[in-house]
């Protein structure tokens, strides 16, 4: 059996993954579909405080409080950012890493410095609102709330811990303008990786979510 903690991308929270989490739990494992300080229904908790270290923290906090030792991490787009400060913070409680369609920082990197000029268009145009909150895109689904703009511009802070040796980065190809096409190419090329390719758009729940469920059973 295995746990899988499943952290979403901006704007989503708990709910984007929780139907992956049943269908994982079907299959006897336990599963965690997590909701991030200030979005969705955490939203009350929004605050310019909320950055990206508040965001790793709820993860660690939540290995720690379910005595999570053998963690399989899921994070999707800007979920890679969090997933990849709780395997460098916790490593004894992570035995597994999928970056789906996400970020894969270094010490330094921001969501803001990995990403394509059209998303940090979209942060600042979206944020304009108050100025520290971004609002979800347009034709998000209608559940996506703003997200802290401190969790997009803060850079991550690393140790330089290994990540576990199953790592696995899923590249969601049927979209244009994607900012992951590089580290696809680079995955590609390093044997400690396994890298999958799913010609669809990158709301993999909606457009994959079989096929994430596959991987993530393989990992």
């Amino acid at each position: 059996m295995a746990t899988y903690v499943l952290v979403p991308g901006g704007w989503h929270g708990g709910w984007y993954f929780e139907p992956l989490a049943q269908h994982l739990r079907w299959h006897g494992h336990q599963a965690y579909a997590v909701t991030l300080s200030g979005v969705g229904d955490r939203h009350h908790l929004r605050s310019a405080a909320v950055n990206l270290d508040t965001h790793i923290q709820d993860v660690l906090s939540l290995l720690e409080t379910e005595q999570i030792t053998d963690a399989v991490l899921c994070g999707h787009s800007y979920g890679g950012m969090v997933v990849s400060g709780v395997a460098d913070r916790a490593p004894e409680r992570v035995e597994a890493v999928t970056y789906c369609d996400a970020y894969l920082p270094q010490d330094g990197d921001s969501c803001w410095s990995l990403t394509s000029d059209v998303y940090r268009g979209l942060f600042l145009a979206n944020a304009t609102g108050d100025g520290q909150n971004v609002e979800p895109p347009a034709g998000m689904d209608p559940r996506a709330t703003s997200q802290p703009l401190a969790t997009f511009l803060q850079a991550i802070q690393l140790t330089g811990a290994e990540l576990p040796t199953r790592r696995h980065f899923v590249y969601l190809s049927g979209w244009s303008g994607t900012p992951f096409a590089s580290t696809y190419e680079r995955l590609s090329q390093d044997a400690t990786w396994k890298v999958h390719d799913l010609p669809v758009g990158h709301n993999v729940m909606r457009l994959a979510g079989d096929d994430l469920l596959k991987i993530l059973l393989e990992v």
